[in-house]
């Protein structure tokens, strides 16, 4: 299948990998009721998602994140049945979870699994699944954890290796500039900025990752509809599409985002976001918009 080069492409720190600066999260499409309606069950949702797919791959969007966890693997299985045949030509990413006093026959388990629901026998990024990383499980994380990671990529099962967080915390910051991990995905939107903190220079674990040559994906790109749903309590008649691209934009306007994560599953959505993704004059000046010292 070939794909257009309408989007803005960008390199996954040292990687080298190149991925669109928008990219396709699974989650909607695997956890049940997440975001929108529909039963992930049925044949009407399977199809309005698979098309959604088709057309961010005809846009140019090449990075495809998932996790076992997005509804117990479906989200992965879908994937799979949609993408297999055109593994060659997207950068497909997935993640697992290192649970305290779990060790390799459960990593080892929880991968093989990941890898035979999207019919691969490589991911293009393994990252680690966490939420707040506190100084305790960085440090467990660093140990026996990171050295089977390791393991994991320089045997071929997995080109790059990252860390996932919702939250900044001293933790993520250290398992950041351990020079273990290739990526960061974090949370960081028009509401959660504390990752990338325009008020003054940037700065922020976002900045801190890639001044260490890491690549940078962000969660929670168009804030999982928070923003929509806030600005509409007091302005009910504002569309939630219309907030929901501010939100969208506000990421894609932060330089130091190498890939903005979006959960879609609706063809007319991905058209809506490729589209603003492919216009670098439509972005915001972060700098001016946080001046608080106006002439």
């Amino acid at each position: 299948m070939t794909t257009a080069t309408t989007l803005p492409k960008r390199t996954l720190g040292k990687t080298g990998i190149s991925v669109s600066q928008l990219g396709f999260g699974g989650a909607v499409v695997g956890i049940p009721s997440y975001l929108v309606p529909g039963d992930r069950e049925s044949a009407a949702f399977a199809e309005q998602a698979e098309s959604a797919i088709r057309r961010a791959l005809e846009l140019g969007v090449t990075l495809f994140d998932t996790a076992p966890g997005y509804g117990n693997g479906r989200s992965e299985s879908f994937y799979g049945a949609v993408l297999s045949g055109v593994r060659d030509d997207i950068v497909l990413s997935t993640k697992l979870h290192m649970r305290p006093g779990e060790g390799p026959r459960e990593w080892e388990a929880s991968l093989a699994a990941s890898l035979a629901r999207l019919r691969t026998d490589h991911v293009d990024l393994l990252q680690v699944h966490g939420s707040t990383w506190s100084r305790e499980g960085s440090a467990r994380l660093l140990d026996a954890p990171a050295k089977w990671l390791e393991g994991v990529r320089a045997g071929g099962r997995a080109r790059a290796i990252g860390v996932t967080a919702e939250t900044p915390s001293g933790g993520l910051e250290t398992l950041v500039e351990s020079g273990v991990f290739d990526t960061l995905q974090v949370a960081y939107n028009a509401i959660y900025q504390g990752a990338c903190d325009y008020q003054r220079e940037p700065f922020g674990v976002i900045p801190l990752a890639k001044s260490l040559g890491l690549g940078v994906l962000t969660m929670r790109t168009a804030t999982s509809g928070v923003l929509a749903r806030l600005v509409h309590a007091e302005f009910p008649e504002l569309p939630a599409d219309r907030i929901n691209r501010l939100a969208v934009k506000f990421v894609l306007s932060t330089p130091e985002v190498d890939c903005a994560l979006v959960g879609m599953a609706d063809p007319v959505e991905v058209a809506a976001n490729c589209a603003l993704a492919a216009d670098p004059d439509d972005r915001l000046d972060l700098k001016e918009l946080h001046n608080r010292f106006l002439a």
